[in-house]
């Protein structure tokens, strides 16, 4: 799992419903490493800190392998890395391989595998599309959020190499798929709700679904 670009956004604003919306999504490849921090990556714009950055959400991993995909059902959009708001494009990401509390080398930083991401009206704004939400569930790959370790820097062409395997979790594919499904696997619902891995803001939601 190779680096192929790292992606930072500026901010942009948009009228939605009548309002001002500030955004961080629209990323762009950048020629220099980007630095990991605790909180989020140095210099991207983090616009509505109850959903995006912080500890959990520090920074945003997507697959490469899905471009094509994407390109395919919006082939009018002008295409770069960073277009589904990717802090770092990874060439074979693999949603089923990476675990939830994984540890990961990436640079010289240390980062732990947490949530994927979910889609929201940003996103659809960007893409144009009301419908790429529920198609960016169907397709089932979200690409990872990751935990900062320890803080360092990313360039293009730096390898995701594990570093600590987590026993007692599933992979951001098997949780992707748990958010979004009528019946949801007890046990994997027990099991987060008891991991150190997810935020709590992620835990309540997972309770309510148990009876």
């Amino acid at each position: 799992m190779k680096v192929i670009s790292t992606n930072i956004g500026q901010p942009t604003t948009f009228l939605w419903e009548g309002k001002e919306v500030i955004t961080g999504i629209y990323k762009k490849p950048t020629d220099v490493p980007i630095h990991l921090g605790k909180d989020n990556v140095r210099g991207d714009e983090v616009s509505d800190r109850r959903v995006h950055g912080g500890a959990f959400k520090a920074c945003y991993l997507f697959s490469a392998n899905h471009y094509p995909y994407w390109k395919y059902l919006y082939p009018n959009l002008n295409w770069t890395y960073g277009m589904l708001g990717e802090n770092l494009t990874v060439e074979n990401l693999d949603e089923k391989q990476l675990y939830v509390g994984d540890t990961y080398k990436l640079g010289n930083a240390i980062v732990q595998i947490t949530i994927p991401r979910e889609p929201c009206f940003k996103f659809s704004h960007k893409f144009g599309s009301q419908a790429v939400l529920q198609q960016f569930i169907d397709h089932g790959y979200p690409g990872t959020y990751v935990r900062i370790i320890e803080k360092g820097e990313v360039k293009v062409g730096d390898i995701l190499e594990l570093v600590q395997k987590e026993k007692d979790t599933i992979s951001i594919f098997e949780l992707f798929k748990l958010l979004y499904a009528e019946d949801k696997n007890l046990n994997h619902l027990n099991m987060l709700i008891k991991s150190d891995h997810i935020p709590e803001r992620l835990k309540k939601r997972l309770k309510f679904f148990i009876k």
